[in-house]
């Protein structure tokens, strides 16, 4: 199983969520609004990549605390299985 300790990574990964929480929010009071498709849509397009952004970054830190830190992986198996994990959630991301 993999965790993140480091409180830094945890309040970045939280404020990047709320912005896109934000973002997700306006773009709700557009469609109430009736306002122009295309603006709708530009948001929709900004709104995935911020998601796409965050998720990277949050899945490099995973990496560099799971796999970097001598501490955190005594067992190269276990190590290596980190790792394997790590490498299908990024598979995933790409989808």
């Amino acid at each position: 199983m993999i965790h993140i300790k480091n409180p830094q990574v945890k309040t970045q990964a939280i404020q990047r969520l709320a912005r896109i929480e934000g973002q997700l929010r306006g773009v709700q009071k557009m469609i109430v609004e009736d306002r122009d498709c295309k603006d709708i849509v530009q948001q929709l397009i900004a709104i995935r990549s911020a998601v796409q952004s965050a998720s990277l970054n949050f899945v490099q830190n995973v990496a560099s605390e799971c796999l970097l830190d001598p501490d955190q992986q005594v067992d190269a198996q276990a190590q290596q299985a980190t790792m394997g994990e790590l490498i299908k959630l990024l598979g995933k991301l790409s989808e």
